[in-house]
């Protein structure tokens, strides 16, 4: 069992950010915004993007560690038997409500649950 995301699960091209948030269908809570698209490759991936002012560079990484690791654990929750496609998967963290790691991966669920809705 792994126990990081390893890079094939990591969005990092500018170009694909890009196209999540230009094509991508957007929810959002107090705090954070989930977009999500699909992709052609088989697999979900993921990134996280704290906002301009979100803190200090510790706790970007900090909030960006943790929530990997909460879709991580969720990952077989995220794809569905149906869905043969991957999906691109960006987070966006303000700054503010997220204080916790169980609050962070309430909304997290939640915001899956709303996309998994439409």
């Amino acid at each position: 069992m792994r126990r990081s995301l390893t890079k094939n699960f990591i969005i990092r091209k500018k170009h694909e950010i890009d196209r999540i948030f230009r094509q991508g269908q957007s929810v959002s809570c107090k705090g954070m915004r989930l977009v999500v698209i699909e992709n052609e490759l088989g697999y979900d991936r993921f990134i996280v993007i704290p906002a301009k002012k979100y803190g200090n560079s510790v706790q970007r990484n900090r909030i960006r560690r943790q929530a990997k690791e909460i879709f991580r654990l969720c990952d077989n929750r995220i794809m569905s038997e149906d869905n043969k496609t991957g999906r691109d998967i960006a987070l966006v963290v303000y700054p503010g409500k997220v204080s916790s790691y169980s609050l962070l991966e309430s909304d997290f669920h939640s915001l899956l649950d709303r996309v998994a809705k439409k």
